[in-house]
């Protein structure tokens, strides 16, 4: 009797990906792509063109993480793909813009300080990964980032371009305030500076509407002033940095007391009631 060679087993056919997962990194996509936009609007000198292509850039990259907890598609693939886009769109693609803008008039001095920026903002994304300063986050500091974060930093560093747009290039494009910007804000994102966290901000019930009709006389702000807007946003954000150092070191005093009360209330029990 002739023996029948073994069957091969079944290969197993890759299952699809949802659509709905694949949305967050579509987000992704999108504003690393309006991070290289602006890239092509600054060679053209579209320098407001250039400016609205980062500021939707940062909208798409606060989209994306938010849309994918909601779809439930986080993943580690995308995790790496947000930070190579934000060090795009908010690294490569504001530094540029400077540089094309003031800073090539500085010479050999005005690349390394846009080099300077770069290489920070690389380090703040590399950091922010692997978490290297804070591996175990205390539970009252989820509403802290450790330094200001790259999209806050493109923002900054754009400050003298936008002021631009409203009182002219006489004094704002002179190529020392763009680098003392640059310098100032490459040390602030590597910094161990506590910043406020606003995204994960949570907004008391009473204060719900309220909060709302400010989202929408802000979008009707940006939409009609959009430069005297930006200016205020970001001066705004500028102003918070000493109070958010301040209510962290706060907070941790208050944790340290809350932890040292607990430990000599546990000391009596273990030393069976008795103080020494």
């Amino acid at each position: 009797m002739v023996k029948r060679p073994p069957r091969r087993p079944r290969r197993q056919r890759l299952k699809g990906l949802p659509f709905n997962r694949m949305i967050p990194n579509i987000l992704t996509l999108l504003a690393m792509s309006a991070g290289l936009t602006a890239i092509r609007f600054a060679l053209q000198d579209r320098w407001e063109h250039a400016v609205l292509a980062i500021v939707a850039a940062s909208i798409l990259d606060a989209l994306d993480g938010r849309v994918a907890r909601i779809l439930k598609g986080t993943s580690k693939f995308g995790a790496e793909l947000d930070s190579l886009a934000d060090f795009v769109s908010f690294g490569i693609a504001p530094a540029l813009m400077l540089y094309l803008w003031t800073m090539q008039d500085a010479g050999k001095i005005g690349w390394i300080l846009i080099l300077l920026f770069c290489v920070c903002c690389v380090l703040r994304l590399a950091r922010f990964n692997t978490n290297i300063d804070e591996p175990h986050s205390p539970p009252w500091a989820y509403n802290y980032f450790t330094g200001v974060p790259t999209p806050a930093a493109a923002g900054l560093v754009l400050l003298p371009l936008i002021f631009s747009f409203q009182f002219g290039d006489e004094y704002f494009r002179e190529p020392w305030l763009a680098g003392a910007m640059l310098v100032v804000v490459a040390g602030l994102m590597v910094s161990r500076v506590h910043t406020f966290a606003f995204k994960k901000f949570k907004v008391p019930q009473p204060l719900v509407l309220p909060m709302m009709l400010i989202i929408g006389l802000l979008a009707a702000s940006i939409a009609s002033a959009p430069w005297a807007t930006l200016s205020l946003m970001l001066t705004a954000y500028l102003i918070t940095i000493p109070f958010s150092i301040r209510a962290y070191a706060s907070l941790k005093i208050k944790a340290e007391r809350i932890q040292d009360g607990t430990a000599d209330e546990e000391m009596p029990k273990k030393n069976g009631g008795k103080q020494k």
